[in-house]
Order: structure tokens, then sequence, then C-alpha cells
């Protein structure tokens, strides 16, 4: 897991022991980037999860058009609400344009599922003011801090 704190940002607190808490705890609108209607899919199995622990999802893809009984948009530009985290579902090379849409639409967080990691596309995301989380998994580090998370 890889964490970018940008400079200035004022949305996380500077020094915090665990920038993942204060975001899990502070976020609760989350667009999910690749979401699938395939539960044998882990995009479906985290958002799910995510779901039932409180938060907002919304999905994203155009190959959708519900999961999880919410409306599927095929684009970030397309979601008609806020979204605080960027949860991203897709190969390393279809990041940059995921994260341009992030920064687009005003996001928080850029969030990179496990496994995922764009260097570039984290360094652009950072210098527009957004925090970077790079090859962790939204349910495994929420599952780590879920205790501390129900206030």
């Amino acid at each position: 897991m890889r964490v970018l704190f940008p400079e200035g940002s004022e949305f996380v607190t500077k020094g915090s022991a665990d920038p993942i808490t204060e975001i899990l705890s502070k976020f609760k609108t989350i667009a999910v980037v690749g979401l699938s209607s395939n539960p044998m899919r882990p995009s479906h199995g985290v958002s799910e999860y995510l779901q039932g622990a409180g938060y907002r999802i919304i999905p994203v893809n155009p190959n959708e058009t519900e999961v999880l009984g919410e409306k599927s948009y095929a684009r970030l530009e397309d979601v008609p609400e806020g979204i605080d985290v960027v949860d991203i579902f897709r190969r390393a090379e279809f990041v940059p344009p995921v994260v341009e849409s992030a920064i687009h639409v005003g996001a928080k967080v850029v969030w990179m599922q496990l496994g995922i990691e764009n260097e570039d596309a984290a360094e652009q995301a950072r210098a527009a003011g957004l925090f970077v989380v790079e090859d962790a998994c939204m349910l495994i580090e929420h599952k780590k801090r879920a205790a501390g998370l129900r206030k």
C-alpha cells in the first residue's frame, strides 16, 4: 500500500497517525469505477460490504444499468451528486483517465484497489490536491479499523 498526502490539503489532519481511518470516517460517498453486477467479481463484494457498513455506493460502469440497487453511470462526470472517494477497479493502464475525471468532478480521494498502481496518475491526483491510496483494498482496510470506525 502506498499513500500520498497532498501538501496544503486540509481534509485529512496533517500528521495523522492513520490517514486511512480519517478517510474512512470522513468520506461516505464512494463512486466505484468498474463495479460489476456479477457477485463473483471483487468489485461487487467490496462494494456490497461498504454499502452494508453505511457508505453511499455509486456504480460507475458503462456496461451496467444498476448494481446493488443503485443506478449505474457510464462516467464519473455523469454522476449527479458530489463524490468523496473514487474507488478504482480498473487495470493500471486505464487509471489515468479515471484520475482526470476524479479531479474534474471534485473528488477528495482517489483509491486504487489491491494490485492497482499508477505512479504518474497518482502524482497527478496528488498535485491536484487529492489524497491518493494505491494498492489497497477498502474492505480489508475498513475491517482492520472497524471497531474504531463505530463512533
